[in-house]
């Protein structure tokens, strides 16, 4: 029996891959109040190439898929997160509102987004990021208090909409946005876990409605048809990732608690040069 290709050996390769990437992102949604999306999207996009899956739609399934994942993640690290009384409420009120109308925005520019200029432009914010926490300057930063009103908005809208756009929980850029305001890193890891809800439960939803077409557009790939998959969402590539992300996530919250300040800056420093480091060998090779 094969399915898209793939022979049994191959299948039970790839749900097991899976499986492991699953646990990853979880672990990393808890230390670092991520979604874990980019783990999960490289994964996924090997995964839906060797499924037959054209190139034009590829990456929006990845993105969909992995915005899917993130919702019961972020869901638990945010609670665990909460828990400690480690969530900044405050911003969360400034940004909910502005953070949906970014979703919905990436969700609708989608099919039509500049890739390769979000790409350079997560790369040098990441890359700036990682060098300030590796060489712990303090004095790189923005301002002293995290400004309120009509900048807190904006800057929302704008982590809303990069997020969309990449299948990220939003927590990488709520993450350097606070910290460059001087807020303190464990309060801005638990902060950015519940920015990963408000983006990826729209987030998912506006994926579906812009891959609803697909699958008339493609009936031979079987990847992209119900019940396997609904719109820019592949029910398949959930169902096996979630499991794991759920168990990993809440013993994440409690390594990033257990760290010192300088510690889980060196983590985080290190997990945004690898991922910045990503995007630059897709820039260069054009994939």
């Amino acid at each position: 029996m094969a399915i898209a290709g793939l022979g049994v050996a191959e299948l039970v390769e790839l749900a097991l891959l899976l499986v492991f990437v699953g646990a990853l992102s979880g672990f990393l949604a808890g230390v670092f109040g991520i979604g874990g999306g980019a783990v999960l999207v490289p994964v996924f996009y090997e995964c839906f190439r060797l499924a037959g899956v054209p190139l034009e739609v590829r990456m929006p399934l990845c993105i969909g898929t992995s915005l899917a994942i993130i919702i019961p993640t972020s869901i638990a690290s945010f609670r665990a997160h909460y828990r400690r009384g480690a969530v900044d409420m405050d911003i969360l009120k400034l940004w909910w509102v502005p953070v949906v109308i970014g979703v919905i925005a990436g969700s609708l520019t989608a099919r039509v987004a500049p890739e390769k200029l979000f790409k350079i432009v997560f790369v040098c914010v990441a890359w700036s990021a990682a060098t300030r926490l590796f060489l712990a300057r303090d004095n790189w930063k923005f301002g002293d208090e995290v400004p309120t009103g009509l900048p807190m908005r904006i800057y929302g809208f704008f982590i809303g909409l990069l997020s969309t756009l990449m299948g990220v929980g939003g927590g990488l850029f709520a993450n350097l946005l606070m910290t460059f305001y001087g807020r303190p890193i464990h309060q801005a890891v638990a902060t950015s876990s519940a920015l990963a809800v408000l983006i990826s439960i729209p987030g998912a939803l506006g994926y579906v409605y812009a891959g609803w077409p697909a699958a008339a557009r493609f009936p031979e790939v079987a990847a992209l048809q119900p019940p396997f998959a609904l719109g820019y969402v592949s029910l398949i590539g959930a169902l096996v990732v979630m499991p794991t992300t759920l168990i990993t996530a809440p013993l994440g919250v409690r390594v990033a608690h257990a760290l010192s300040k300088r510690k889980l800056e060196i983590a985080f420093g290190s997990y945004l040069f690898i991922i910045g480091g990503r995007f630059v060998v897709s820039l260069l090779s054009g994939q």
